[in-house]
């Protein structure tokens, strides 16, 4: 019983050895390496936009990277935002937010 078992287990590992399992390991690192590519450029327009956020008047780097991770990503969404919202992100206070809203 053990002997067919053994056998049988051969076979399977034999066949797996064989099986076109390699090509697929090689299309998922080339898949890999373009997922690797969009997050770089991601990150690229991130930093270009929180760079933008920055040359807003009383916006610093901080403030701008606050602004732009609680979802205010161009100065338009920023300006057309209601003061609560723009409140309700740390580091951004009521003189910012005025300074802001007179951008308009």
């Amino acid at each position: 019983m053990i002997s067919k078992f053994l056998s049988k287990l051969k076979s399977i590992l034999s066949k797996s050895e064989v099986s076109p399992e390699t090509p697929l390991k090689k299309e998922k690192k080339a898949t890999k390496s373009a997922k690797t590519s969009k997050t770089k450029t991601k990150t690229a327009n991130s930093k270009k936009n929180i760079e933008t956020l920055a040359t807003l008047p009383g916006v610093g780097a901080k403030s701008a990277k606050a602004l732009y991770e609680a979802g205010f990503k161009t100065k338009k969404a920023i300006i057309a935002a209601d003061e609560k919202d723009l409140l309700a992100v740390s580091g951004v206070g009521i003189n910012l937010v005025k300074k802001l809203k007179n951008l308009k």
